[in-house]
């Protein structure tokens, strides 16, 4: 697998607590109404050029992104962003908690994508995936890394434990109480690290799956119109040993029951298998197990063994069972992709949130799985097939503006 160097654009020591930012989709509207007033430096003031201004432009325009590129231009002008004078590897670590992830971030190949060096597991939509390669056309960088799995490999390991040794170039601790630090490789230390992956013969997306997709249609779209590739021939990317990753699940949210009654919707649940009341608010302890909340209260279905096919790498999946045999056929939900009657609820949210939103009529049933692991995940992967949406909720979740990897260099 190739790994590339690249020469960032990242904030000023100074200020990098004040730029990254995690997704602006992430925040609540009035609290990212917060952050652009109170904070002039934070990397959303590029993502939504136009707060504070009477004159607004179309969402995902061609207008919206040449102010979002013109921004940017501002923050370098400004000196809140600079540039490396050479192309580096970055190593980044991140602390939750107990849980660390430990990686390299880099420029991921489109070549070793398009060969399947680097593998997928999640299909993407077309109309997303339009809109991301438009963005990336209009302003020319990428911002936030795709974040990419690989076998945990010793000598990639015994080589990161010696560079983080030394005192990293930028550490910090935002709100939410996750440590950042971001070492700064040397172009010595970017060579051993850049042989080193070379022997790794495969990596999977654990999460990005736009982002990468998008960058190779704008890589393709490069060649087909004969335009200088330049750095388009990779795209930003944070890898790191699969034994570093969370894997949690994505929990459904359902708005109505389609005709039933809590009462008749229970009934039909119990013939997919063993179903007992609980006394409180429970995750599954097994895979195959669901737990549901439904006219206050909480619920454990396990489902009959006949109905479960394991040897099928997505049939077989607890996400793929609820929707074949409970939102499907009885709520009459055939397309995860496209309803407005479902909406996903990460893992990493406390059920005391589902309460809230069934208890107060805004959903009517709510749903919780047990996590993937990362192997069914390489399962369906390496047989080439697509996970159901929003089968996984992957951390550590990486910030915007960190490391920001120009396209047309």
């Amino acid at each position: 697998m190739k790994i590339s160097a690249f020469s960032a654009l990242r904030p000023v020591r100074d200020k990098v607590h004040l730029v990254a930012t995690r997704p602006y989709y992430s925040y609540k509207k009035n609290v990212l109404k917060a952050k652009l007033e109170d904070n002039p430096f934070t990397f959303l003031h590029i993502i939504n050029p136009e707060f504070g201004s009477e004159v607004k432009t179309k969402p995902n325009s061609k207008e919206r992104f040449d102010l979002v590129q013109k921004q940017y231009q501002l923050f370098i002008e400004k000196g809140i962003l600079i540039q490396e004078t050479t192309p580096r590897l970055y190593l980044y670590r991140q602390t939750k908690g107990s849980q660390i992830s430990m990686g390299i971030i880099g420029g991921a190949s489109l070549q070793d994508y398009q060969d399947d060096i680097i593998k997928k597991h999640e299909a993407t939509l077309t109309s997303r995936e339009t809109m991301f390669t438009d963005y990336l056309e209009q302003v020319g960088y990428n911002a936030e890394p795709v974040l990419i799995a690989y076998a945990d490999q010793n000598n990639i390991d015994q080589l990161i434990a010696q560079y983080a040794k030394q005192r990293p170039e930028y550490e910090f601790t935002t709100t939410d109480r996750i440590t950042h630090e971001l070492w700064v490789l040397s172009v010595e230390n970017t060579n051993e690290l850049q042989t080193a992956f070379e022997s790794v013969p495969v990596a999977y997306i654990a999460d990005g799956h736009h982002r990468s997709a998008s960058s190779a249609r704008l890589f393709q779209n490069r060649i087909n119109t004969q335009q200088a590739v330049k750095n388009a021939g990779n795209f930003l990317a944070y890898f790191v040993p699969e034994s570093h990753l969370t894997i949690l699940e994505f929990n459904r949210l359902v708005k109505d029951l389609q005709g039933y009654s809590p009462t008749t919707f229970l009934h039909a649940l119990s013939a997919l298998g063993e179903l007992k009341e609980l006394t409180a608010a429970e995750k599954p302890r097994q895979e195959h197990e669901i737990t549901l909340y439904i006219d206050h209260k909480w619920y454990c279905l396990s489902f009959l063994n006949y109905l479960i096919d394991e040897n099928h790498p997505v049939v077989g999946l607890d996400s793929s069972l609820l929707t074949e045999l409970i939102l499907t056929p009885l709520l009459g939900i055939t397309d995860l992709k496209t309803t407005e009657r479902v909406t996903f609820l990460p893992g990493s949210e406390d059920l005391s949130m589902m309460e809230e939103l069934i208890n107060s009529n805004k959903f009517a049933v709510g749903f919780v799985l047990y996590p993937a692991t990362f192997q069914q995940i390489k399962k369906v992967a390496d047989h080439q097939l697509n996970m159901p949406p929003k089968s996984t909720y992957v951390e550590p979740k990486l910030r915007s503006g960190l490391t920001i990897y120009d396209i047309n260099q």
